[in-house]
């Protein structure tokens, strides 16, 4: 690892003296499905022995090869240009533009639709297409895509936006594959964190599917037979603040931030004006969203005097009778009864008077209790590789910034 690197300034900033600045539509070929040849939905097959690569089958910088669509022999003939090669870097130009996709395999022969550019580097090139690729994950591409759409709704990208992309490469294809190959490296741990979380929601969801389904000797009731009704009251985005006195819960983070146990309230206002406040073992859901998904969600709530914001529904129930985060877990479990209460068109909303047909088995309280604990417990356990996985992402994206900027030389 090299310490005694001196720096130049170039028009993408300070890098190693002994790096160059290499423009993209210079150094590089760059090839889509042109207009004439065309190729519409209806050409798009389920079978066939010929891959069409379409901007939704990226996925975490690869191909999705078992989601992609097929076409006849012929449309794959058509340009040899946009025949894929391994190595061949992909990038979105419709829709959500700059997505990228690197082909590390080939499963079969494979072509592009029309929103989708393929990179390469041109014959005897020094540079490596996988240190391409990370060059276009890094703050280098997404500086360029942001001075591009700045100020502006576009939605394409075309070969002549490209002629003011430069970036920086090492002088040896050595340096290049030793920074590729340590961010590949962290890609891969990513990765297979990943997977783990994956594997271990999945257990969590075969757990609540065995523990929570009904048994002999538990109670069936309808919610609004053991349960009380309430909704939050006002609560702007606003009005949630760092120096706010009381905590509070507004109903969009019902959605994202908050599971079926809500361990700490991180939200506070000051707007305690006709404010609406929690009682232990309250179970909160959002009541609106502009799509039906969304509301399939609760959560419990075990702390009083939270001020609890507009579009919250409040089941509030004697926790001797059931416990909140049983009936959080229950609710979530049972999503597609709760979506056969959803009503709405542009915008759906979930009402306390559908609620309270909703039908809950339970069995005794003690019971409950180990079974909310069993679940908190593997959530926990989730939540803590999930906030791992963050930091590693974080560390990469460091890492890559680092590697790509000569700060950091690994030969």
């Amino acid at each position: 690892m090299k310490n005694n690197t001196t720096f130049k300034q170039t028009e993408i900033g300070m890098i190693p003296s002994d790096w160059e600045v290499r423009n993209i539509v210079e150094n590089s070929t760059m090839k889509a499905r042109i207009g004439w040849q065309g190729l519409t939905v209806s050409e798009y097959l389920d079978k066939g022995d010929y891959l069409l690569i379409t901007g939704t089958d990226f996925v975490n910088g690869k191909i999705k090869w078992d989601s992609c669509h097929f076409v006849e022999k012929s449309r794959y003939d058509q340009d040899k240009n946009i025949q894929i090669k391994e190595g061949d870097i992909l990038i979105t130009k419709d829709g959500t533009i700059g997505k990228i996709a690197f082909v590390d395999e080939l499963p079969l022969p494979s072509t592009l639709n029309s929103g989708v550019f393929v990179i390469r580097p041109k014959k005897n090139d020094n540079y490596l297409p996988k240190f391409l690729f990370y060059i276009f994950n890094s703050l280098f591409f997404n500086d360029f895509l942001n001075r591009l759409t700045a100020g502006s709704t576009i939605v394409h990208l075309y070969q002549k936006d490209f002629t003011s992309f430069s970036f920086p490469l090492p002088p040896t294809l050595a340096e290049q594959k030793a920074i590729a190959t340590a961010l590949n490296d962290a890609d891969a741990l990513i990765q297979k964190l990943e997977q783990l979380i994956a594997k271990k929601r999945n257990i969590k969801t075969g757990a609540m599917q065995e523990l929570l389904k009904p048994k002999k000797g538990w109670e069936m009731k309808m919610l609004g037979e053991i349960a009380l009704f309430y909704k939050g009251k006002g609560l702007a985005k606003s009005q949630i603040n760092t120096d706010g006195k009381t905590k509070c819960i507004h109903y969009g983070e019902l959605f994202i931030k908050y599971k079926e146990q809500i361990t700490e309230v991180t939200g506070k206002t000051n707007a305690f004006e006709g404010a609406f406040y929690s009682k232990v073992n309250d179970v909160l859901m959002p009541t609106s969203d502009v799509t039906p998904n969304g509301l399939a969600t609760a959560s419990c709530l075990n702390e009083d005097d939270v001020i609890l914001g507009g579009d919250v529904l409040v089941i509030r129930i004697p926790n001797s009778i059931v416990n909140g985060s049983f009936l959080s877990y229950f609710i979530k479990l049972n999503r597609n009864e709760i979506m056969k209460l959803v009503k709405g068109v542009t915008v759906f909303h979930l009402h306390a008077s559908d609620m309270k047909d909703f039908i809950l088995h339970y069995p005794k309280i003690e019971e409950q209790n180990k079974i909310a604990q069993i679940l908190f417990e593997m959530e926990i356990e989730i939540q803590s590789m999930e906030s791992q996985l963050e930091k590693y992402k974080m560390i990469k994206q460091g890492m890559m910034q680092n590697l790509l900027t000569g700060k950091i030389r690994l030969i």
